[in-house]
């Protein structure tokens, strides 16, 4: 059985979501079993048969549009679900870290192994918004840009956080901390270590974010992927993985 977490929050009727796990597919070790990333080194024909299991499972209206993350700030809006040439084809998918759309069964998918999966809704459910946010796309302002792309004041929307690595385990350095710092994000997301380094806490900056941009209704963000070997992939962690992927989509 593909394994699921079904979002809890505030998303009006019609939006769906979900964030696939690692289990329920057919990919071997070091990708075992559900891993939906093309880029990891996984056999193709397996990931394929993941897709389709997970498209199954969730009974999407269409396939989902993937993207080719870079951990930038790009947005893409999708006016249209993909056909199957671009749904297959690997050269198909948009280089951005996040994506919008406006349209009913346009399925919007963001590919995870520790960077932190942000789904956005406006209030009538009429223009979504999904992005990876890792720490360099954070600080660049991915979640600012897609909030832009939406093009709705941040007090009509709603958030969910998905899984990420958490501060526990997720250690950067001076480098790190100094960029957020100087971007205005608050110190307090950073705490040091006994290494001279900092345990840098991802979803506490989203948050913060996504209130200065008149967010105030944000869900999730409790699961370490680094943390829960049985039920994720954690690049940080294994280094050789598979990839889980936040999905968004409206009837």
């Amino acid at each position: 059985m593909v394994g699921l977490i079904k979002p809890e929050w505030s998303a009006p009727a019609g939006v769906q979501s979900a964030f696939s796990l690692r289990s329920g597919g057919t990919s071997l070790p070091p990708w075992d079993s559900l891993n939906l990333g093309v880029h990891v080194g996984d056999d193709l024909d397996a990931v394929a048969r993941n897709r389709r299991r997970l498209t199954e499972a969730l009974a999407l209206p269409s396939q989902p549009w993937w993207l080719e993350q870079v951990h930038g700030i790009e947005v893409a809006t999708f006016e249209q679900s993909p056909s199957m040439t671009e749904a297959a084809t690997t050269a198909a998918r948009p280089i951005a870290d996040a994506a919008v759309t406006r349209m009913a069964g346009v399925v919007l998918a963001i590919q995870i192994a520790d960077c932190l999966p942000v789904l956005l809704t406006d209030d009538e459910g009429l223009v979504l918004g999904a992005a990876h946010a890792g720490w360099r796309g954070l600080v660049g302002g991915v979640l600012e840009r897609t909030v832009e792309a939406m093009g709705v004041p941040g007090s009509h929307l709603r958030a969910w956080l998905g899984p990420s690595i958490g501060p526990a385990h997720f250690e950067v350095g001076e480098e790190v901390r100094e960029a957020f710092l100087a971007a205005g994000d608050s110190a307090s997301a950073f705490v040091p270590n006994p290494r001279g380094r900092w345990q840098c806490d991802l979803p506490a900056l989203a948050r913060a974010r996504l209130r200065r941009l008149g967010v105030t209704r944000i869900a999730g963000g409790e699961w370490c992927t680094a943390a829960d070997p049985m039920r994720f992939f954690s690049h940080r962690r294994d280094q050789r993985t598979g990839r889980m992927a936040a999905l968004l989509w409206r009837c």
